[in-house]
């Protein structure tokens, strides 16, 4: 951009100093009028003054002024008159905007040349108009006030005629910025004839006492305000920003140097810019329609420089008139002088010029970036938002895909077990077996859970509807605890649970709708012992406080908890505890908290030591609805003592022997008691099974080393994959086959069930018959491979064994050959090179082979010495003392026990 103006200014001074030449040699005369619209100002003082100082260095123009003095039937006449005249360029500026579009209209139709100085009209009848944006010099002094208020405070704008571009464009381009700042308040006055109204002034101040920034359409009137502020003794807590910046002793430059405004936007005059522009019409130059003088601010940090400078220049102006008396005296003797302080002037405008737009674009650099960082920060602050709203909307989807397959998951359970019930009730009518009764206890009680479940479900439906109706009644609280409290005492006894109720009053009545809240005591808990471990502790009490109106219902359990930072979502719809392992729907709490609000109760919850959730119930019928109460009479609690009930069977860990001859073993892993508890019942007579609850169960396999692990995917600590997984990457268990048993049957399920290694992978609800009989499949298979194995030890890298399988036995293989000849190599040694026990190895062994682990190194070095009998000349002797026997007689007896014939015979033959 510097390099750009440079370049003009260059073109520039070459086009003057040929200008210089040609003035000295062209001498027609050019002649020029100007009507100037007010006299007696000094700004347009110094517009005449360098108007006429440009004319006189061309001394070939003929420069004529005229005044209306605010009269604008008086300029109409005065331009008629220089169209009469016939001059070369006529130079106009005009009172308003509107009056002269005639006369101009007759002026640009006839030929003249007409520039507009200062101000504009409305037509576009003119050869070019010449002056500083307005608009441009609002904008300036409200960002400069706004800079200086930081956005907030009162300002009283005196605004010039609205009539006349001036004083319209400059409120404009204020108005534009200061509407940007909402903390900024504007209050206008309107001046007349460039003159402060006192009185309205005066007016407005006290109305206003507040005000403390002023901007004033010009100089003049700026000193006025301070005056009038002065008077009144508060010129000090105001702030004022003028226009003009003219140099001298009342000029605003002077005034921002005495500290009288804070401020003042140049507003060159273009006086001398008009007489130029004139010159280069007569000369037949094309010259731009608008040309728009630079502007600048003024304040206490340039004043100064500025002051300088103009006062170098009118120095310079007065040396430039000095000379042109003496020009006019001896033209031609010094007419190279003459141009060299033609030169000089142009010299000075240039540095000038060079100022003005340094600062200029130090404030429009400032300007963008500031914009750029506001721009900057909006673009930000919107990514955050698509963040978060991206982010909720993904937790949403989450919470709801989470719900469904939660839901599913308690569905599909019941009914596993009523229909493996329903299947077991058929062959045992037959039999008319005692387990008949334990049977229909199950689908019962499961038939009951499924039925909860639905109708939770649908209550939901109905809260987000909205169409729940409540029907209260007046009943004993306590014996309705008691009841409620009955269902659970079963589970509490299976699981060792210290279960107990207490109240401080048996004789509670409180308004309730029964229905509801029994759904409300069933969730919070099952919700106690859902998250409490067994041998816990849960407690129900019961407390009346008859002072405050209310009764307080508390359910403390010893469980894991909630962690703090998630306590206020606990009612929340779908929420799931990130320490909550256990599948769930999520509304359960949610149905609770919408059916105590039914009740005009409160329900909360704190965490310490296990989580206790306290329900507070008004006494009274003075807070419900009169509606809504059906009747007054009481509910009678009474437990149904010949309901279905659970057997009392004891969940325990079974601790049979490791390996039976006779029995295979079997380890069921779900943390699901009553599915659990059924599918040992129907196992137990054909298997030794060992039940999981979930916990520890890597653990329990390590340890018990079965035939074959039937295990659940949802689980609390880790799922089934993850038990799997380890399970089958782990070399002692490896060989296991696996059964995975879920509720989720779709497509991607199966498939990471088949990359974890799974054996089998069935679906819930499943036929029992066919997991009895893949069992069975799974380990028919399994001894196949045992017995084929068993017998053709060499033969291990068929496809039929794992990876794992194959690399264990090939370990065993290259130990048993490096240690051939050693006949005390034992099966101890053997564990200890790799790195695992005596009692893995041998049920690792087993498990894959079917044979201990002495039978296989017997086995090993008898093959060996079968090849060696096959391949050698070496004797019988040589070969059992080589592969680790003894003695040649026992191992003549080891090899005719395992091929029939001694080795002698076996090589004669």
């Amino acid at each position: 951009m510097l390099r750009k103006f440079s370049c003009l200014l260059l073109i520039a001074y070459i086009c003057l100093f040929t200008s210089c030449i040609t003035d000295a040699k062209d001498k027609n005369s050019i002649k020029v009028g100007f009507s100037q619209c007010i006299s007696g100002d000094a700004w347009r003082d110094a517009m005449e003054y360098t108007m006429r100082l440009e004319a006189s260095l061309n001394p070939n123009v003929e420069l004529t002024v005229f005044n209306a003095n605010r009269d604008v039937n008086k300029q109409i006449k005065q331009i008629e008159s220089m169209i009469e005249k016939d001059l070369d360029v006529i130079i106009i500026s005009p009172f308003d905007s509107k009056s002269l579009t005639s006369v101009l209209d007759k002026a640009f139709s006839k030929g003249i040349p007409v520039i507009l100085l200062d101000r504009k009209v409305n037509s576009t009848s003119y050869t070019a108009y010449i002056g500083t944006d307005n608009i441009e010099v609002g904008q300036l002094a409200g960002k400069y006030l706004a800079s200086l208020s930081n956005g907030k405070g009162v300002v009283l704008e005196v605004r010039g005629n609205p009539n006349t571009s001036p004083g319209l464009d400059r409120s404009i381009g204020f108005h534009k910025v200061i509407s940007q700042f909402p903390g900024i308040k504007v209050i206008s006055l309107v001046s007349k004839n460039d003159q402060l109204p006192q009185a309205e002034f005066n007016k407005i101040i006290e109305q206003n006492p507040n005000i403390n920034y002023v901007f004033a359409y010009n100089d003049i009137i700026a000193y006025q305000v301070w005056q009038a502020a002065k008077k009144k003794e508060f010129e000090n807590k105001i702030k004022i920003i003028g226009v003009d910046g003219l140099n001298g002793p009342s000029g605003g430059v002077q005034l921002v140097k005495d500290k009288i405004i804070t401020a003042t936007v140049l507003y060159p005059t273009g006086g001398a810019e008009a007489i130029k522009l004139a010159l280069r019409i007569c000369n037949k130059e094309i010259v731009p329609k608008h040309n728009e003088l630079n502007t600048v601010l003024i304040d206490s940090i340039n004043a100064d420089i500025l002051s300088n400078q103009f006062d170098r220049i009118t120095v310079q102006q007065s040396n430039i008139e000095s000379q042109l008396n003496v020009i006019k005296d001896q033209e031609e003797k010094y007419i190279t002088l003459y141009n060299l302080i033609k030169l000089l002037s142009f010299f000075l405008v240039i540095i000038f010029c060079l100022a003005v737009f340094s600062i200029y674009s130090v404030i429009t650099i400032r300007n963008k970036k500031r914009l750029l960082e506001v721009n900057n920060y909006k673009i930000t602050s919107q990514k955050n938002e698509i963040e978060k709203f991206v982010e909720k909307l993904k937790e949403s989807n989450e919470s709801k895909i989470n719900f469904f397959t939660g839901i599913s998951h308690e569905f599909k359970t019941p009914l596993t077990l009523i229909l493996s019930s329903v299947e077991s009730l058929h062959d045992e009518f037959q039999n008319k077996s005692n387990t008949v009764k334990k049977d229909l206890d199950i689908m019962y009680n499961n038939s009951m859970r499924l039925l909860r479940l639905i109708n939770q479900l649908l209550d939901f439906r109905k809260v987000e509807d909205k169409k729940f109706t409540i029907k209260l009644s007046k009943n004993n609280l306590w014996k309705f605890s008691v009841n409620m409290f009955k269902e659970f005492k079963r589970e509490a006894k299976k699981r060792n649970i210290n279960y107990t109720i207490e109240t401080d009053n048996e004789e509670i009545e409180v308004y309730f709708d029964v229905n509801l809240m029994d759904k409300v005591y069933y969730n919070l808990l099952s919700n106690c012992f859902k998250f409490t471990p067994d041998g816990g502790e849960i407690a129900v009490r019961i407390t009346q406080n008859t002072k405050n109106g209310f009764v307080k219902i508390s359910f403390k359990d010893s469980g894991i908890g909630i962690p703090e930072k998630e306590i206020k979502q606990v009612f929340s719809p779908f929420f799931q505890g990130t320490n909550n392992y256990r599948n769930g729907s999520g509304i359960g709490l949610n149905l609770s908290k919408s059916f105590i609000d039914l009740h005009q109760g409160i329900i909360e919850v704190k965490s310490v030591n296990g989580a206790e959730f306290s329900v507070y119930l008004k006494l009274g019928e003075s807070h419900l609805n009169k509606a809504d109460i059906v009747n007054s009479s009481y509910h009678s609690f009474v437990t149904d003592e010949n309901e279905y009930e659970y057997l009392e069977n004891e969940f325990s860990l079974s601790n049979e022997s490791l390996i039976v001859e006779n029995k295979q073993s079997l380890l069921i892993v779900e943390d699901n008691i009553d599915l659990l508890d059924f599918m040992y019942s129907k196992l137990k007579e054909e298997y030794i099974v060992t039940k999981c609850n979930g916990e520890k169960a890597i653990e329990k396999a390590l340890e018990l080393m079965p035939d074959i692990v039937v295990c659940d995917l949802n689980l609390p600590e880790r799922n089934g994959f993850e038990i799997c997984e380890t399970l089958k990457k782990n070399m002692i268990t490896s060989h296991i086959p696996v059964i995975i048993l879920t509720a989720m049957d779709d497509s991607s399920t199966y498939l990471k069930s088949l990359e974890v290694g799974a054996d089998l992978f069935l679906t819930k609800p499943f036929n029992f018959k066919v997991l009895k009989h893949s069992i069975k499949g799974l380990l028919f298979n399994r001894e196949k491979l045992r017995y084929y194995y068993t017998n053709n030890i060499d033969k291990i890298e068929s496809d039929s064994l794992s990876l794992i399988e194959k690399e264990f036995l090939n370990k065993i293989n290259v130990i048993l050959e490096n240690n051939i000849d050693n006949s005390s190599f034992s099966v101890e040694e053997l564990a200890s090179n790799l790195n695992i026990s005596r009692v893995q190895l041998y049920r690792k062994v087993k498990g894959v082979l079917g044979i201990g682990v002495g039978d296989y190194i017997n086995n090993f070095r008898l093959d060996k010495a079968q090849i060696l009998l096959n391949t050698t000349a070496m004797n019988i002797s040589e070969i059992a003392y080589s592969c680790g026997f003894a003695s040649p007689n026992y191992f003549s007896t080891a090899f005719k026990t395992k091929f029939g014939v001694t080795p002698k015979d076996y090589r004669n033959n």
